[in-house]
């Protein structure tokens, strides 16, 4: 019974089963019709989303644009191209269409066969006029056609750099808010812009003559093939990364090492409106729109990148498509959004920056001060953007956040650093010069009893500090707070202030005494920071490294470039610049000596204790990030009137010119290492002390050799001498037998032929290792060479034949060389090189140019400091050779970078066959194509005398009025 009514509830349900499944056998025709029928595409795009302005474009390319000689200063090319249709009638000009869908880029991942390059602008969207950016009416178009990115988190969707599908972000997302300032400055201690009308500075770009057609012509080709290469580069960013920050241009993917902000995008849009691709300026906008700065992909804001790309970028786009008369407002609301953002960075007591922001609300929210181990770049190549962000919003408390920095640069230069003039690298920025273990040692004394030699933790957080896993106090800054000769000293207690008097805090902070350590601290809501005794910026422990190189160049950069912005209304920048410049022209510069004896100049880099002119050592680097010296140099030079600095400048560019003419790729590697001059006056090649410095041992290692081969003599005597008294031994043995006296053991027979046991020397086997060889040094045996093996057994012989007998034996004559075996003649990796051989070996193995002592680093991740300079001199000087010698570089540049879709760093400029690092750096289109770009343009075009440019190449108009008019 039991088991019939269990079969009863099989066949019950597989009856509802099959019933299901021919219900959804049914259905599923009814479900395509559906499916098919939902649109997969964006819905069309509305052009409520621009409006026209009352400016038109000019119909030909900036590159074709005339520009009159004797021009007003104000006369800039982009503004020329804005108003050249001025006297045109002001009707409402029509409203230009975006490009059709066909001629887009696809998906991210769409098939290689569907991507192109973008078509050229449509001439008729040039005449209809500027397109004003209103994101009011673009914020509510949910997708445009323009776009058309396929949703990331369905199928395979886009993928980054390393093949991983893109996931979408949770719902619970933590975003940026902006939190109360524990340390805020009061409105009335804020630092103001300069208020008065610029000072006349002098001219620095040369007085251009009317150029002849032929001329021109050259010019603008040259032009183009530069644009060409922005174009291929930027589309094939916009067709593979779009949205993302770098572009992976091998592999056709994306990598996001910054934000995840689109820097390329960002970076970038500045060129697209000075290389006039006004298409793809106004579609990057739709982009920009949608950057969302409250969330990042990074636990940490690097803050120094994110100021120079893209704040920088930001500001420069608005500042070349017109300013408030551009209508491309958008582009100063992102700024102020992502500068509201890293205005946090500053609350700190001192209100020197934190330059790796953690801006999670969680993080954000608590008391920090800055690290102890902070770059001189990072610090201080803020100034200009803040600066300029401060110029447009008329608001000072951008100003004043880096005012401050100045004005500890600048009082540390007045109390002197080990190297007056320039900084140490690496920087103690705390404010503090009490350290965690100070406070770690009074909450040990004051420990309850029962804790000796075991340090509480409780105490510990009471003092407003966390532990890590070693017991080290962190107050919440970037590094740990670091002991300091003489930090254990007594010393009263007071607020951190700023130098010159002012201070960060505020009432809205307390004093609060712990009730167990009995130190004062600052209370800011539950959290507590321990007071400290105030302090400027000092070096950080260590060797202090001096240089113009990385982490250390863009702060000399801004001096100058501050002073311009600022209309030369702060004279701190200049004073510091002018120490600056003394101090390189005494400790840094030299001349190489070079093959062809061009008089060229380098910086070096110097390392101390603390006492340079005792202990320092000097390092003669070159390095392509040091290559915007010539440029700094040469606009200093101008502007200060030093024509001595302009002359220094053009030899300083010179150096990193020849650098790229010195390799095989004709580009310069990353960094090496050359030979300083005796007499810098007079350099002429000395090939002998050039093959000295690439040997360290050349005074030894002929020696070497030498004494290698007299071993081997002495070692092929004894080996002849073991082999006589063996043979001598064996016809005694044999006599005796004869003559009845007992034989020779095994035993014994072994040790007469040579056993390494044998008691009255170490026996040596023919192809044993040469007796003593531990006396040799160490490179001397791995440097063994079969080079001259012949010439080696030779000199064996012949010492062989010469050295004096074993005693007992005759000088014997050797009638002939003995014959070789095939064994004997093989390569003897034991032999140590000749000096000769080894520079020669040096040289091939290590491609080294001729000139070079060392290459540090081969890569070339497209850099744009060397070019940078060549543009500066050309646009200082007027002499065309920078631009050909531009020329030469550019095409060396694009025949071993270039990829399908865009350019890519390479491993190894020494070598021809150099492999692609399928990296493309956002300066890539940013810096370097527009600095070949301007190198070929009409002077007009960002003239050096109405713009100033940030370090990534970002142009920020100077002021021609007062500040606030």
């Amino acid at each position: 019974m039991f088991r019939l009514r269990r079969h009863r509830y099989y066949v019950f349900f597989a009856a509802i089963i099959v019933f299901l499944l021919y219900r959804v056998a049914r259905n599923s025709e009814q479900w395509e019709t559906v499916s098919a029928s939902l649109p997969h595409v964006a819905p069309p795009f509305s052009n409520k989303a621009f409006h026209a302005n009352e400016f038109d474009f000019s119909s030909q390319s900036q590159a074709h644009t005339q520009v009159k000689p004797g021009s007003s200063e104000d006369a800039d090319l982009p503004q020329q191209v804005l108003n050249s249709n001025s006297d045109k009638n002001h009707a409402p000009n029509k409203i230009p269409d975006l490009k059709d869908e066909k001629h887009v880029a696809g998906n991210v991942n769409d098939d290689d066969g569907d991507f192109q390059l973008p078509p050229k602008s449509d001439p008729a969207v040039k005449e209809a006029g500027v397109v004003a950016y209103d994101h009011n009416e673009a914020a509510k178009v949910t997708t445009a056609p323009i776009i058309n990115v396929p949703d990331k988190t369905n199928g395979q969707g886009a993928k980054d750099a390393d093949d991983k599908p893109v996931k979408k972000p949770a719902n619970t997302d933590i975003h940026w808010t902006k939190v109360p300032e524990h340390f805020p400055v009061p409105t009335s201690e804020l630092i103001p812009l300069p208020t008065d009308k610029p000072k006349k500075i002098p001219t620095i770009q040369y007085a251009f003559e009317k150029e002849s057609p032929a001329v021109r012509d050259a010019r603008v080709a040259r032009q183009q093939q530069v644009k060409a290469e922005m174009e291929r580069s930027w589309a094939g960013y916009w067709h593979y990364a779009r949205g993302h920050d770098e572009l992976s241009p091998v592999t056709k993917k994306f990598r996001d090492p910054f934000c995840g902000w689109a820097a390329t995008l960002v970076d970038s849009l500045d060129t697209l409106w000075i290389m006039g691709m006004e298409d793809e300026f106004k579609e990057a906008l739709q982009e920009v729109e949608k950057i969302d700065f409250t969330i990042s992909k990074r636990a940490e804001i690097p803050v120094f990148e994110t100021t120079i790309r893209y704040l920088g970028g930001l500001l420069a786009a608005y500042d070349v498509s017109g300013g408030e008369n551009g209508g491309f407002d958008i582009l100063l609301e992102k700024a102020v959004e992502l500068a509201e953002i890293l205005m946090g960075v500053f609350d700190t007591p001192n209100r020197m920056p934190i330059l790796y922001y953690n801006w999670k609300p969680q993080s954000a929210s608590k008391p920090r001060r800055a690290g102890t181990s902070v770059s001189v770049a990072e610090l201080g190549s803020l100034a200009m953007e803040f600066t300029r962000l401060a110029q447009l919003t008329k608001k000072n408390k951008y100003y004043d956040a880096v005012a401050r920095i100045t004005d500890a640069f600048y009082e540390w230069e007045e109390r002197g650093t080990s190297i007056p003039g320039i900084f140490p690298e690496n920087i103690d920025a705390s404010g503090c010069n009490t350290t965690a273990q100070n406070e770690l040692e009074a909450a040990k004394k004051t420990s309850e009893s029962g804790t000796t030699g075991k340090f509480n933790h409780d105490n510990a957080q009471d003092t407003g500090a966390t532990v890590n896993d070693h017991d080290e106090l962190d107050f919440e800054s970037e590094v740990y707070p670091e002991v300091r000769p003489g930090g254990t000293k007594k010393v009263k207690s007071q607020l951190v202030k700023r130098a010159g008097g002012r201070t960060g805090f505020n009432v809205n902070t307390e004093k609060h005494k712990n009730s167990i350590t009995g130190q004062d601290g600052l209370t800011i809501g539950e959290s507590t920071l321990p007071e400290c005794v105030s302090q400027g910026l000092i070096p950080s422990r260590g060797i202090q490294q001096y240089s113009m190189g990385g982490s250390q160049d863009s702060t000399y950069e801004y001096f100058p470039k501050q002073w311009l912005l600022l209309g030369g209304l702060e004279p701190k920048y200049k004073e510091l610049h002018l120490k600056v410049t003394e101090a390189v022209k005494k400790w840094l510069l030299y001349r190489p000596m070079v093959p062809d004896e061009r008089d060229i100049l380098f910086s070096a880099k110097v390392t101390t204790r603390g006492e340079p002119e005792s202990d320092a050592n000097i390092h003669h680097e070159v390095t392509h990030l040091t290559c915007f010296i010539g440029g700094m140099f040469g606009m200093g030079g101008k502007i200060f009137e030093v024509p001595a600095d302009v002359e220094i400048g053009a030899k300083l560019t010179e150096g990193c010119v020849w650098a790229y003419e010195s390799t095989a790729t004709g580009i310069m590697p990353e960094g090496g290492h050359l030979l300083p001059c005796p007499d810098a006056k007079n350099c002429p090649w000395n090939q002998t002390l050039y093959e000295q410095t690439l040997d360290p041992s050349f005074e030894t290692r002929d020696e070497q050799v030498q004494d290698y081969y007299d071993r081997k003599a002495k070692a092929k005597i004894a080996m002849e001498k073991e082999k006589e008294e063996a043979e001598s031994a064996q016809g005694l043995a044999q006599t005796e037998s004869r003559t009845g006296q007992p034989k020779k053991s095994a035993m014994d027979e072994k040790l007469s032929k040579g056993s390494h046991i044998d008691h009255d020397r170490p026996a040596i086997y023919k192809r044993a290792a040469i007796p003593d060889m531990g006396e040799l040094e160490d490179d001397v045996i791995r440097s063994g060479s079969a080079m001259g093996t012949k010439n080696a057994k030779l000199a064996a012989a012949e010492d062989l034949e010469d050295s004096d007998p074993a005693p007992g034996f005759e000088r014997s004559t050797p009638v002939q060389v003995p014959l070789q075996t095939e064994e004997e003649e093989e390569e003897d990796p034991l032999r140590p090189l000749s000096h000769a051989e080894y520079v020669a070996k040096k040289i091939e193995n290590e491609k080294l140019p001729k000139g070079f002592v060392d290459v540090t680093s081969r890569a070339y991740i497209l850099r744009p400091e060397a070019i940078e300079s060549v543009w500066y001199m050309y646009r200082i000087t007027g002499d065309k050779k920078w631009q050909d010698k531009g020329w030469k570089m550019f095409e060396a540049i694009v025949e071993y970078t270039t990829t399908e879709v865009g350019n890519s760093a390479i491993n190894n400029v020494l070598d021809t066959h150099t492999a692609q690092s399928n990296e493309m750096e956002s300066f890539w289109t940013a810096e370097t194509l527009k600095y070949f770009y301007l190198l070929y343009s009409e002077p007009n075009l960002i003239s050096l005398d109405n713009w100033v440019l940030n370090t990534e190449a970002h142009p920020f108009k100077r002021p021609k009025t007062p500040f606030g008019a």
